[in-house]
């Protein structure tokens, strides 16, 4: 039921979302630094305090933090076992066929456009910078923080594409 009353927590939904990071060990200057590397050669005026602007930005858009708020708790209920079966060994083995990963992450790519579509694919398959360390490390389940990094850094790549075209 929609309740015409609820005001959306913004502030409250960036604040899980950036915290949730933190706590797997994500800080947002890791992902600057991707998309300050990934941007500077399209963009040679661009600097990484440009890029935290964008950061934010995208940081703050609703699609993004609901996305990103289901993911980070699907991997952390899946790995503290409170996900139900099959659905948890489908989460713990990131089954090839799962995909509901990479759906919400795409939700999230393309934010500023279907730029972050092929961003996004090509982040997710080379696993630049802070990535790749999500990637199976075999202590935690990952799969759902990997996508979303690579969805982070293509919307935000997407921005800045959009912001210089």
């Amino acid at each position: 039921m929609n309740n015409r009353k609820f005001k959306y927590p913004d502030t409250k939904a960036y604040e899980f979302v950036v915290s949730r990071l933190k706590e797997r060990g994500v800080n947002l200057d890791d992902l600057i630094d991707i998309i300050y590397e990934s941007q500077i050669e399209f963009e040679p005026q661009l600097t990484k305090e440009r890029c935290t602007e964008y950061l934010q930005d995208a940081l703050h858009k609703r699609e993004l933090l609901n996305n990103a708020m289901v993911m980070l708790e699907l991997d952390r209920l899946t790995e503290k076992g409170e996900v139900a079966e099959p659905l948890s060994s489908i989460i713990v083995n990131d089954a090839g066929v799962f995909g509901v990963d990479e759906t919400l992450a795409l939700q999230i790519a393309n934010i500023y456009g279907t730029i972050g579509t092929t961003n996004f694919g090509y982040f997710d398959r080379v696993k630049k910078g802070i990535i790749a360390k999500y990637d199976h490390d075999g202590q935690h389940v990952n799969t759902f923080i990997d996508d979303l990094l690579a969805a982070i850094v293509s919307a935000v790549a997407g921005k800045i594409a959009h912001s210089y075209a």
